[in-house]
């Protein structure tokens, strides 16, 4: 099942590691950038080391990634069962923090960077628990 109006990827379960892994890079460059006090590259980088934990969970869990509004990402990661449930709570935070950190010339703040990168790092860890009892 799709979320509504959605645009899902088929792929295969086995490609949840390689999302994590890029998902982990993503997360290293938002720690270097917070501890840099770069504060909207921090929240650029945690959002999208969020979006792609979200690829790795629902690539194990539903075998297909979205590819449709982000904002809709969250109701398609809700179908993941408990680990996408969970995780959805801080993608949930992280998506309307996007627009804020590409394109809005206000700055952001440290808070608003640290909430970012612990939302990511919630949610890589949750993805990297699906990913390591995956079926081989």
């Amino acid at each position: 099942m799709a979320a509504r109006g959605g645009k899902q990827q088929p792929v295969n379960s086995a490609e949840g590691g390689a999302y994590l892994s890029k998902a982990h890079e993503f997360l290293h460059a938002a720690r270097e950038s917070l501890t840099a006090e770069n504060h909207s590259a921090a929240v650029g980088n945690a959002v999208h080391a969020g979006i792609l934990a979200a690829d790795a969970i629902c690539a194990v869990k539903l075998q297909a990634v979205w590819r449709g509004e982000h904002v809709q990402a969250v109701t398609h990661l809700e179908l993941a069962r408990d680990d996408g449930k969970q995780a959805a709570r801080h993608l949930k935070r992280l998506i309307p923090m996007k627009t804020r950190a590409e394109y809005d010339p206000a700055p952001l703040r440290r808070t608003d960077a640290a909430t970012a990168v612990k939302a990511a790092e919630r949610m890589l860890d949750i993805a990297g628990t699906v990913v390591r009892s995956a079926p081989a």
